[in-house]
């Protein structure tokens, strides 16, 4: 759903739609294998569902796949994308399911969501390295000093502690 380019050149499972990295690369299998989401057990059956809606899709529009891929991972990009503008699609069967599978994509890419921050900037999570996220200061917390509305909100609270914290 987070398209990226390619692992290395054989990479199948990566279209290499984009440059730099995508979900893949940015942890969205980890964060899918979490056992605190509870769905790693379903993920077998996930991927069957998608690769039935693949096969038939390319049956639909005449595509001959290879038989040494899985029907999702054999369509080209381009059909990649129409498949899955059809399974998100308001009605689509099981559209509950594919929503939550690209919104995890999406979570893994945008927020390192497997993560703790501090751990994916140490890290340099190729997503929030990607969309620029700022290091901490050098005591590990992040101030922005420049307001995201262009002005200040609130003033700050007379016995808030020098750490940020409320007294």
């Amino acid at each position: 759903m987070v398209p990226g380019e390619k692992r290395h050149s054989g990479d199948a499972a990566i279209a290499g739609a984009a440059p730099g990295p995508g979900a893949v690369q940015a942890g969205a299998i980890e964060l899918l294998n979490l056992p605190d989401l509870g769905i790693g057990l379903l993920l077998p059956e996930l991927a069957l569902l998608v690769n039935t809606r693949a096969l038939a899709y390319a049956t639909a529009h005449g595509r001959i796949l290879p038989p040494a891929q899985p029907p999702f991972v054999a369509l080209r990009f381009t059909d990649r994308t129409a498949l899955a503008g059809e399974l998100l699609t308001p009605g689509a069967p099981d559209r509950q399911l594919y929503v939550l599978l690209a919104l995890f994509a999406a979570a893994a890419f945008d927020t390192a969501a497997h993560l703790h921050t501090t751990e994916a900037i140490r890290q340099r999570h190729p997503g929030l390295a990607w969309i620029g996220f700022p290091a901490p200061d050098a005591d590990g917390l992040w101030r922005f000093p420049d307001y995201s509305y262009g002005q200040r909100l609130a003033s700050e609270h007379p016995l808030t502690t020098p750490g940020g914290h409320p007294a």
